[in-house]
């Protein structure tokens, strides 16, 4: 069979594997509530509450702290237990935790309630990405990922937008109950599906090591832990992304204080900037599968970083009272960024991992991005509190532009052998 005809019936495989469209659709559901509860946490902490940016950034560390603790177990516990299973507790617990959002007064009962339900998180990604890479084929890993990256980034898109209409009439409490109505509307999904693993058969895949129940948790993490070791290409792109991620969450979630000084009256307007970067996310992954082959992990990883950067950089030149225009612009250029690189490192730990290593591997990724996300936030506040937001996003676009140019420059050292 031609190459091209594979490619022909690669889409249509995958669309009609009924169990991974039903998961896929729940997991669309449960990320499109999670963009009205993200943007109404940090617009009544940030604008409704008046929060330093000291104070903002405890939010990702609120996030981050139970990956740290959970994220190794919770992929080995993904690899272990029943995946739909964790899913749904997943979903139900997210639910409920989110309600309690509703109920606090202040940052002092904000906080524990948000390091719960990280905590649940926690469990829920490394079993969705297991998951998915049970549900399909070897050849169609890419499409499936840039399935999962297009609901992830298009519900930037719609969440924002609608979340940004609620704040005008209503208040964010209305955007957090929206966010526990679509997890609840995940759960009823996962419901629907009867036997998730006897989809295995689809992937015509067979395990040829120790199986999970044979195994000890503490020697499926070390397991884990030594199988990254040992794979060049998995600990370059881990170290590479942990380089920019640091660099990126010293101001991610700064971006309140950065839009407190350019549009102090205007609460929508951060809520745009998150569609637009949505939008070009979603534009770069519809076009990541021709990219795919004319190009390595070097420039698509070093390529994302760069776009990323200079969008970060630009944003912190804008002047108070811009107009919409250039903020469209650069989260349009820094979504664009964002979607080249989540799609391309995602699929590389996918694709370099063996199907019984999935859930370890990508455990352990959620725990060195968790420490990462505990000091560079607070230091990102800091240095915003000391130097102010322009001065600081412009600086660390800079640093972020640098390391993807040097994903660019030295790929071939990097990812010597990188097919994709």
């Amino acid at each position: 069979m031609s190459l091209a005809l594979q490619q022909e019936k690669t889409p249509v495989g995958l669309l009609r594997n009924k169990v991974y469209i039903r998961v896929y659709s729940a997991y669309a559901a449960a990320v499109f509530g999670d963009w009205f509860d993200m943007l109404a946490i940090q617009v009544l902490v940030g604008y409704r509450w008046q929060a330093s940016p000291l104070m903002l950034a405890l939010i990702p560390v609120a996030n981050a702290l139970p990956g740290i603790l959970l994220g190794s177990a919770a992929g080995v516990a993904a690899d272990r237990l029943n995946k739909l299973k964790l899913m749904r507790l997943c979903d139900l617990a997210t639910a409920a935790l989110t309600l309690l959002v509703l109920l606090a007064p202040n940052m002092a009962w904000l906080l524990p309630v948000l390091t719960l339900r990280a905590a649940v998180s926690a469990l829920n990604v490394p079993a969705q990405q297991a998951l998915t890479r049970r549900l399909v084929r070897e050849d169609q890993l890419l499409q499936a990922t840039s399935l999962n990256g297009i609901v992830n980034q298009g519900s930037k898109i719609a969440g924002p937008l609608l979340g940004g209409v609620a704040l005008s009439f209503l208040s964010p409490h209305w955007c957090i109950v929206l966010c526990a109505c679509f997890r609840i509307g995940s759960y009823g999904l996962l419901l629907t599906v009867k036997n998730a693993d006897a989809a295995k058969a689809h992937t015509g895949e067979t395990d040829h090591t120790p199986s999970a129940e044979q195994q000890t948790l503490r020697a499926m993490w070390k397991e884990g832990w030594s199988f990254i070791f040992r794979s060049r290409l998995l600990l370059f792109t881990m170290l590479f992304g942990l380089a920019g991620a640091m660099a990126i969450q010293l101001v991610d979630f700064q971006f309140t204080s950065l839009f407190r000084v350019i549009a102090p009256d205007r609460e929508a307007m951060l809520g745009w900037l998150v569609a637009a970067a949505g939008a070009g996310a979603v534009l770069m992954i519809a076009l990541m599968n021709r990219w795919n082959r004319s190009a390595g992990y070097g420039w698509k990883l070093g390529g994302g970083y760069m776009l990323i950067g200079a969008a970060i950089g630009g944003l912190g030149l804008l002047p108070q009272g811009s107009a919409i225009l250039p903020v469209l612009v650069l989260g349009f250029v820094m979504g664009m960024g964002n979607g080249v690189f989540m799609v391309t490192f995602n699929y590389c730990l996918q694709k370099e991992t063996p199907p019984h290593m999935t859930g370890r591997v990508f455990g352990i990724q959620s725990t060195v991005l968790g420490v990462v996300m505990i000091a560079a936030p607070l230091l990102g506040g800091v240095l915003v509190q000391a130097a102010g937001p322009g001065r600081i996003f412009l600086s660390l676009g800079i640093v972020i532009a640098a390391i993807g140019l040097s994903g660019i420059l030295f790929g071939r050292v990097f990812w010597p052998k990188s097919h994709s």
